[in-house]
């Protein structure tokens, strides 16, 4: 079992199981076990309200217990977070695949996917050391007074008008 604590200081318990499994497809729609083609992973890292709705899932017994409703998960869901749920549930669903190979394989794959971000983040940070904001504003203010377009004419110089 894997946690993460919320933004609210609370400690959340992921474990996943078939009951687990039953629960995130019944309540999101998503089936966890489509991390083994790798798009799963994707696109919780790019949706992170679904993300939040699928640990809310999983948690969902805890949050009951706890009384806290989806909407208070949610408001207690961003940064730090949303990142150390990310990883718990990931590597809670590795360790979940019965077989021995396809858990090793299913960690390469995160493995991976940990390196590749870190890289893009690397070049995001990378490029913007480079970027001069003086120079770029500087281009755009003398840019701004310049039209790409004619504008209209005035009635007075339209013959007849």
């Amino acid at each position: 079992m894997k946690t993460f604590t919320d933004n609210a200081g609370r400690t959340w318990t992921i474990a996943i199981n078939v009951d687990v499994l039953k629960r995130v497809r019944g309540l999101v729609d998503v089936n966890l076990l489509d991390i083994i083609d790798g798009k799963l992973i994707e696109r919780l890292y790019r949706d992170p309200v679904l993300l939040c709705d699928v640990v809310y899932a999983v948690c969902k017994p805890e949050a009951d217990a706890k009384s806290v409703s989806d909407e208070d998960f949610g408001r207690a869901m961003a940064g730090d977070a949303i990142e150390q749920a990310t990883k718990a549930l990931l590597e809670e669903l590795v360790l979940f695949s019965p077989s021995p190979r396809d858990r090793a394989n299913l960690q390469r794959v995160l493995e991976t996917t940990w390196q590749v971000m870190d890289r893009a983040r690397d070049l995001v940070e990378a490029r913007l050391a480079t970027v001069d904001a003086e120079q770029i504003v500087a281009q755009a203010l003398a840019t701004s007074g310049t039209s790409s377009g004619s504008a209209p004419e005035s009635p007075a110089s339209i013959p007849g008008g």
